[in-house]
């Protein structure tokens, strides 16, 4: 789980982010210069990465480092694998 104010700062990153979400809308029904809308886009997923990011540090402070200090070899390859699985579908390699 996350920490309280982590959670706060989440919560406040996606509500900005739905705002430039509605915002990119609005645009593209005004019919806006399209080079406008690719950097606003822009804006908003490197948001969203932002908050990708904050979210894994939490998971790794976390669960990650819980399943560790249990000792147990199952919890910790589970979040081993888990770990994995999100850098692979994230890798743009």
């Amino acid at each position: 789980m996350m920490e309280p104010e982590t959670r706060s700062q989440v919560e406040a990153r996606l509500k900005r982010i739905a705002g430039q979400v509605g915002g990119l809308q609005r645009m593209v029904e005004q019919e806006r210069y399209c080079v406008d809308i690719v950097m606003q886009i822009s804006a908003a997923r490197a948001a969203l990465a932002k908050v990708s990011q904050m979210v894994l540090d939490a998971h790794i402070h976390t669960c990650v480092a819980d399943a560790f200090d249990s000792g147990n070899p199952t919890d910790r390859e589970e979040k081993i694998a888990e770990l994995i699985r999100v850098f692979d579908k994230n890798c743009r390699c």
